[in-house]
């Protein structure tokens, strides 16, 4: 191992050690292994010897990077790559393990604003859910998830971290333990949810623990907790096999659960709360998707749409 993968580590180490998620630490290793790779072909191996020229050069190189598929890596995720890498050399810097910030004068790039991609009607939503086999175990439990997952609009992980004991029935709430940004939260969860988790939890759990100890909601064959490839992938699947013109998974249920209820006149502050939302500006994206209101004042104030000038 060489000194630049030995400051990875340290660097990595000190993120975990000040209560950074296990997602972000792995996400960043990525990125800085990527960036270790590149600059190990150019014989820097010590962060020491690490230039400003040669950090604009690797921002240079994923510019240029084309993907299997021969598309570019987006702005965003360009910058996503990038953030890791001012981080970590700034980790470097305060530490007093390289003289100076190489990367302070990186500059991310612009990220453009976009919209989800695919949102789910209500119809579609009840053919996903209709998906699942439910006179099989797995099928239950799938059943299961994917309401919760619409009712909810929860992220994979949080998902995949609920316990027994974060559904409280009585009060129609969920615990949502440790989200984004280590934040909890509860959230709502509709009465059908309650029944299909109520049915997975008499039903399914049961035979699928291993181990009386274990407290996670939704258990594989193994008797752990699901893996997020696994959800990934099965979530998915339901997907193509309900709305086969739609791509997406787990996350396409958080995005279609905010565009319905927003359609169906929530407060966005509301909506903002449930998802778990910091700043407004983030759930303010899905009043762009959400076409039923503009549709409604289009017909009623554009002057093409009155009945005088679809008559002549």
């Amino acid at each position: 191992m060489n000194a630049l993968d030995h400051a990875i580590n340290d660097y990595l180490t000190y993120l975990a050690s000040h209560g950074y998620a296990t997602t972000t630490v792995r996400g960043r290793r990525y990125h800085l292994d990527d960036l270790a790779r590149f600059l190990e072909a150019r014989d820097v191996t010590d962060p020491r010897g690490i230039t400003p020229s040669l950090l604009e050069s690797y921002q240079r190189h994923l510019f240029h990077y084309q993907k299997a598929d021969g598309t570019a890596l987006s702005f965003r995720t360009q910058a996503q790559r990038l953030v890791p890498v001012k981080g970590f050399f700034s980790y470097l810097a305060k530490s007093g393990a390289i003289g100076f910030d190489p990367a302070l004068g990186l500059t991310l790039p612009k990220t453009e604003r976009r919209l989800p991609e695919a949102v789910l009607s209500v119809e579609e939503v009840e053919a996903v859910l209709a998906g699942p086999d439910v006179t099989t175990p797995l099928g239950l439990r799938d059943r299961a998830i994917l309401e919760v997952f619409y009712s909810c609009a929860i992220r994979r992980m949080e998902l995949i971290n609920l316990k027994v004991a974060d559904l409280d029935v009585s009060r129609g709430s969920l615990f949502v333990r440790q989200g984004k940004g280590a934040r909890d939260r509860f959230v709502p969860i509709g009465e059908r949810a309650r029944y299909w988790v109520a049915r997975y939890l008499h039903e399914v759990r049961p035979g699928l623990v291993r181990d009386n100890r274990q407290a996670t909601l939704f258990l594989s064959v193994t008797g752990l907790p699901i893996l997020s490839d696994v959800l990934t992938r099965s979530v998915g699947a339901y997907v193509r096999a309900g709305a086969g013109t739609k791509k997406g998974s787990c996350h396409l249920f958080r995005h279609t659960t905010a565009t319905l209820m927003l359609d169906a006149g929530a407060d966005v502050r509301h909506v903002a709360e449930m998802l778990g939302h910091q700043k407004l500006d983030t759930t303010m994206q899905y009043t762009r998707v959400s076409m039923v209101k503009l549709q409604e004042v289009h017909a009623r104030c554009h002057p093409a749409e009155n009945k005088q000038s679809r008559a002549s």
